[in-house]
């Protein structure tokens, strides 16, 4: 048996694989908001998984933030958690190993594991919801880098920035200027929308309407995460792309998306293959346990 935790900043949530990436058990509980109470509460999950499947297993950990070479967490939006041990600390509690990734990466590994990206050598996992993060996973592992934080392209400047969209500048909360997240992740397309058309409206209203600012907008939007995504595919030029979060609802982004990556990156020959995720919220927690092989 294998164990995953998707640690969330407002819930977490267990998950226990059997052979095959065979569910056991899960289970989902409120995430303390101290850094005592969340070791402590990871500790009576795993726990009460092993009681209730009679087994025992390695843990593997998605959290929101990454691990330094030192063995800290940091970047992590579950602020208590920046500075601290988790690894380290967990691994005392539970007297095992215990391996951690960020949850981009979680997604990325779970969809190239046993997904929609299963078999392909090289894919790149993207997040895009309330914000933007990536993972990289060749041959079945994860690419943290040396610093923790391979694939995080939600960070990046919007390549090839218009002159409307320089005027229109806008700050990230990293402390950056016009990080990807700002441009392309759900609340701040439907600030654009809203600005633009006095609506307030949900992405998933806007993305499902006819209407030609609706459209113009999934346009946009498209148009922004191609060329993104063509930088990705100059760097890695992975086999396959897989999209999660809310935004991965959008159904028009898997026809508009592979042409426009293509027109934006260097000689592709041919456009990327780009798919949407199996496993959806569940492909964080099922990375997690895959970060243990069978």
């Amino acid at each position: 048996m294998r164990i995953g935790i998707d640690l969330g900043g407002t819930k977490t949530e267990i998950l226990a694989l059997g052979d095959g990436g065979v569910e056991l058990w899960r289970k989902r509980a409120p995430t303390p908001r101290d850094y005592d109470g969340t070791v402590a509460g990871i500790v009576a999950l795993v726990r009460e998984a092993e009681s209730n499947t009679g087994r025992s297993g390695p843990l593997g950990l998605a959290i929101p933030g990454t691990e330094t070479p030192g063995g800290t967490v940091k970047n992590a939006n579950s602020t208590w958690l920046i500075g601290r041990p988790l690894r380290a600390d967990l691994e005392a509690a539970l007297s095992r190993p215990v391996r951690l990734a960020n949850d981009a990466n979680c997604f990325a590994l779970s969809e190239a594991s046993d997904g929609a990206a299963a078999g392909a050598s090289v894919v790149f996992g993207v997040i895009a919801g309330t914000g933007v993060g990536g993972g990289v996973v060749i041959d079945g592992k994860v690419i943290g880098g040396a610093h923790g934080v391979g694939g995080e392209w939600g960070h990046m400047p919007l390549p090839a920035m218009s002159a409307e969209e320089r005027a229109d500048s806008r700050a990230c909360y990293c402390g950056k200027q016009d990080c990807l997240e700002t441009w392309i992740a759900g609340p701040f397309v439907e600030r654009e929308f809203a600005r633009l058309t006095g609506r307030p409206t949900p992405l998933a209203d806007i993305a499902a309407s006819n209407g030609d600012l609706e459209r113009a907008t999934i346009a946009r939007l498209a148009d922004r995460m191609a060329r993104a995504l063509a930088v990705i595919c100059n760097i890695l030029d992975p086999d396959v792309i897989v999209l999660g979060g809310g935004v991965s609802n959008i159904a028009r982004l898997y026809d508009d998306l592979p042409p426009l990556t293509e027109r934006y990156a260097f000689n592709l020959g041919a456009p990327p293959k780009i798919v949407k995720n199996k496993y959806g919220d569940s492909s964080g927690i099922r990375g997690a346990a895959w970060l243990w092989p069978e």
